[in-house]
């Protein structure tokens, strides 16, 4: 057995904080396995959340030296974080932060310099794992579907709810996956009219009712006709969704409660779509998956064909991190870690740019 000892890092769109995830990625036989050691998260403070949200306005030079300032800082974070813990690092894998995410024009852009995060470190970094997809036609996500099948591929159908909810199956023996639309990007955007940075368990959403001509509107968005592979980015909330919600006038727990069923409304239709048998299983993770009013609503849309399962705390809140490390360990082996079935690239791809510390 090989194992390698990585640290996973992701930010989300839901602009929540930096996740930390060390981990231990095993393979035998072509088979990969996992143990979460430890985990840390640092909450984004305002002025940073402030930050990360605006990034896309920058200049190209303000931009470049916001990655390289951000990448440091991460360095520090990390570094807190494996002294605390007097961890063996082979390798950091990180995400970075998604500022621009558009695949129609070639481009994807994650800020978080690799080569700052390796010197704060002085360990090996893999990063940057979307750009090559890009480059060869393909969406640059989602990415998370490589660790669904290696990790998780009892389960019939994977659902992250981030910012984005996104889904993953297997399909004629391919692995489908895409963003099927919003989830606490919006949720959160509302919250944070009240300085409120979430709803917690969605007890403020439980109280509200729907807002009718709301609903309509986000139902209608056109991101829910195109066929997949598809994704989303922070561009096409700032466009399509937050107007809708900015000129809807209703109490917060409503607009909270009409955004949950519009999310689980969308999410329902694309799980009956897919669905190829009776007694299916749904495998949910993110921080959605903590919202007990969102998985109720969802439960009720989707029926009892469809079971949900909610695992424990720690991989629902530190699932992607930890699927960064395996990305990382796949990209150390240069095996495949994105794959073109979900992408629509012209191929796998064995994706990542590697950094050594100086």
């Amino acid at each position: 057995m090989k194992t390698y000892k990585i640290i996973g890092l992701m930010s989300g769109t839901s602009l929540d904080g930096l996740d930390m995830a060390y981990c231990h990625i095993s393979k035998a036989a072509d088979e990969w396995s996992f143990d979460i050691l430890n985990t840390k998260s640092i909450a984004y403070t305002p002025e940073m959340q402030s930050e990360l949200k605006d990034a896309i306005f920058l200049k190209a030079d303000a931009l470049l030296s916001f990655s390289n300032e951000y990448g440091a800082w991460q360095g520090t974070q990390v570094k807190q974080f494996i002294e605390e813990n007097s961890l063996e690092v082979d390798c950091i894998a990180n995400h970075g932060h998604t500022t621009h995410h558009q695949p129609q024009n070639g481009l994807t852009y994650q800020i978080g310099s690799g080569q700052h995060l390796a010197n704060a470190t002085g360990c090996k970094v893999a990063c940057d794992f979307r750009s090559n997809d890009v480059a060869l036609g393909g969406q640059g996500a989602p990415l998370v579907p490589i660790g669904d099948r290696l990790f998780f591929g009892e389960y019939d159908f994977c659902l992250n709810l981030g910012g984005i909810s996104n889904i993953s199956f297997e399909k004629n023996g391919k692995r489908i996956a895409y963003d099927i639309g919003l989830a606490n990007m919006i949720l959160n955007y509302i919250t944070r009219k009240i300085d409120l940075d979430f709803d917690r368990g969605g007890a403020l959403a439980a109280k509200g009712k729907i807002n009718n001509g709301m609903l309509e509107r986000l139902n209608a968005l056109k991101y829910y006709l195109l066929p997949y592979p598809k994704s989303i980015g922070y561009e096409w909330f700032v466009e399509e969704v937050a107007p809708i919600v900015d000129s809807t006038e209703d109490e917060i727990e409503n607009l909270l409660h009409t955004a949950v069923h519009h999310i689980c409304e969308k999410i329902a239709q694309q799980l009956k779509l897919n669905a190829t048998r009776a007694k299916q299983r749904l495998f949910i993770t993110g921080g959605g998956a903590l919202n007990h009013f969102l998985i109720k609503t969802l439960g009720d849309k989707i029926g009892k064909d469809i079971e949900i399962i909610v695992p424990a705390p720690t991989l629902i809140e530190f699932k992607e991190a930890l699927v960064f490390a395996l990305m990382g360990a796949l990209r150390i082996e240069r095996e495949i870690n994105v794959l073109c079935s979900v992408t629509g690239a012209k191929r796998d791809s064995s994706s990542g740019v590697l950094y050594l510390p100086n």
